[in-house]
């Protein structure tokens, strides 16, 4: 069973990771839709490249705190009641992005897709920051006791380090969903991406480096920045370097091993620990205190041995479809064809607009 604690917990952080990674850009796109869009056709082509794939990229977080409860249901138990409120405004949040992406088009009218624009744009910014800030908040600490309760409020968990990584996350996804925006669609739409992205990028370098540096000190580990940390800014220096020098494609790809990076890095240093009590070290939960018996990891690791593989192919599968570049055009009403002269059943003019047209 010992040996399989471990690998409970870099599949949780797996999990996390690729819901991060593959949420973020989903997350970028519904914060800058309507920049990018400009009109009405355009902000229908922004949704349209995630369209197929949003739903299926949250099954990750669902997954994510499936797996969380399995495994280690003192860690799922704590967390969740720590983070009450935190996690219905979290379930708010992408209830009412999911909400948007099926209702706005349901009627033609301004202000009905304006609210619905402005409600997708609100749910996308607060679910990454949410996130971040709970994820931030087992590495930097919560009061919980010898019980493995927690004894805080909802104001414990709005801390400096959790708010900076929350912010950092939107960064993260906007600038993700900034260069996704640029991949996926045509012209004048294609142009307003990279330029957000250009915008966007140097801030997040300077966020995502402030994060690696105070997460390494929140941990408390050894002096030198250990490879993912180095990664992850390695990564962000990349990627602003390549939106500079308008390399698309391997921008897309740098933003997400940065986002990858960064959501490792807090696993990484949390191990072996999976939430740390500011009431007393002795407190801690770790994944040896808080994990499932033998039997269940057993299961649940074949389970995911034969699953986890296919979601992957399936997932890749998906993005493969709908890989091509989507156009404004595409979603611009035609302009009503021009009505020419009636004409009788044999194709001739009527007498009178006949002797009209020879005059």
């Amino acid at each position: 069973m010992s040996s399989l604690i471990p690998f409970w917990y870099i599949i949780i952080a797996i999990l996390w990771t690729g819901f991060f990674v593959l949420e973020g850009f989903d997350f970028g796109v519904g914060m800058l839709h309507s920049l990018v869009g400009g009109d009405e056709a355009g902000r229908r082509a922004a949704i349209n490249t995630v369209g197929p794939l949003w739903d299926g990229n949250e099954v990750w977080l669902i997954v994510a705190g499936a797996g969380m409860f399995a495994a280690f249901p003192g860690w799922y138990a704590t967390m969740f009641s720590a983070y009450n409120l935190a996690l219905v405004l979290l379930l708010a949040a992408l209830i009412v992005r999911g909400l948007a992406f099926e209702y706005r088009g349901k009627r033609d009218a301004a202000r009905w897709r304006g609210t619905w624009d402005a409600l997708l744009t609100t749910g996308s910014i607060l679910a990454p920051l949410l996130i971040g800030v709970a994820l931030a908040g087992l590495l930097g600490g919560l009061p919980i006791n010898a019980d493995q309760n927690f004894t805080g409020s909802f104001w414990d968990l709005l801390k400096p380090y959790p708010l900076w990584t929350g912010v950092t996350l939107v960064l993260l996804c906007a600038l993700n969903g900034a260069t996704f925006l640029s991949l996926k669609t045509t012209d004048d739409m294609r142009q307003r991406s990279w330029h957000l992205a250009r915008r966007i990028a140097p801030v997040t370098a300077a966020f995502v480096t402030g994060f690696i540096i105070w997460t390494h000190i929140t941990a408390g580990k050894a002096f030198w920045l250990n490879l993912i940390e180095v990664t992850a800014i390695l990564a962000v220096l990349a990627a602003v370097w390549l939106v500079w020098d308008h390399h698309e494609g391997f921008a897309f790809a740098a933003t997400a091993v940065t986002i990858a990076s960064c959501i490792i890095t807090i696993f990484a240093d949390l191990y072996p620990n999976v939430m740390i009590s500011t009431t007393s070290p002795a407190y801690n939960l770790t994944v040896h205190n808080t994990a499932s018996g033998g039997y269940s990891l057993k299961v649940m690791t074949v389970v995911v041995i034969i699953f986890l593989p296919v979601v992957l192919a399936y997932q890749t599968w998906t993005y493969y479809v709908f890989r091509r570049r989507v156009s404004r055009e595409e979603f611009t009403a035609p302009e009503p064809a021009r009505q020419g002269p009636a004409t009788d059943a044999a194709g001739r003019l009527p007498v009178g607009e006949a002797e009209g047209k020879g005059t």
